[in-house]
């Protein structure tokens, strides 16, 4: 139910705004309400849905003030731990990650925006796992979990899938090389890159949502 509930956030079937209509989605998957009820408690607690009383859940919609306030503070964060990780780094650990990167990129291949996302996902906290900042690791968690809704945005166009096989080749190409800086940097590209993205899908929605009302 989780797992179902994730991938129709994650490849936009449920959209940021959008409600969460519990009985149509029960019978669609052939379960109760109550292993729904918890599922979505879940994913609140995790910042993908928003409870609002007498209304019900709906998946969690940020503005574009809020998606650069969370992607401003992921790079605060993760600039730390990837300074702090680089160093630590041994050989096998960098061939895990890009491993994890070989997987994102045949998700990629395959069009499976889901599996994509959570290989990218690996990708990333395989690194920040290594600088062992446990409280950190948390915080930026709850930054990736507030924005899960919006990867579909990105990963949907091709060119954009094409980006993200770049700019991981140039953070592993960092690591190899120990050089934290130039990680951080890439990262940093990698991370603007994907906002400046979302950034326009989500103007270019509020301006279709207008006209339509106008």
């Amino acid at each position: 139910m989780l797992s179902e509930l994730r991938r129709a956030i994650g490849t936009g079937g449920l959209r940021p705004g959008e409600q969460v209509r519990q009985d149509a989605l029960a019978e669609q998957l052939g379960v109760s309400r109550v292993p729904l009820r918890e599922a979505l408690k879940i994913l609140e607690g995790e910042g993908q849905v928003t409870y609002l009383p007498h209304r019900g859940y709906f998946v969690t919609e940020l503005d574009v003030a809020d998606l650069r306030e969370v992607y401003r503070l992921r790079e605060l964060l993760e600039t730390e731990a990837v300074r702090a990780a680089v160093p630590k780094l041994t050989d096998s650990e960098v061939a895990e990650i890009a491993a994890v990167a070989a997987d994102v990129d045949r998700a990629a291949a395959e069009g499976d925006l889901l599996a994509m996302a959570a290989a990218n996902r690996r990708f990333h906290f395989r690194l920040i796992e290594v600088a062992q900042m446990p409280r950190l690791a948390r915080l930026v968690r709850i930054l990736w979990d507030a924005t899960d809704a919006y990867r579909s945005l990105y990963y949907a166009s091709v060119d954009h899938r094409r980006t993200v096989h770049d700019e991981h080749e140039a953070v592993l190409a960092a690591l190899r090389d120990r050089d934290a800086e130039r990680a951080v940097r890439v990262l940093t590209e990698h991370r603007d890159h994907a906002v400046e993205a979302v950034t326009q899908a989500l103007t270019q929605e509020m301006t279709e949502v207008v006209t339509r009302r106008g």
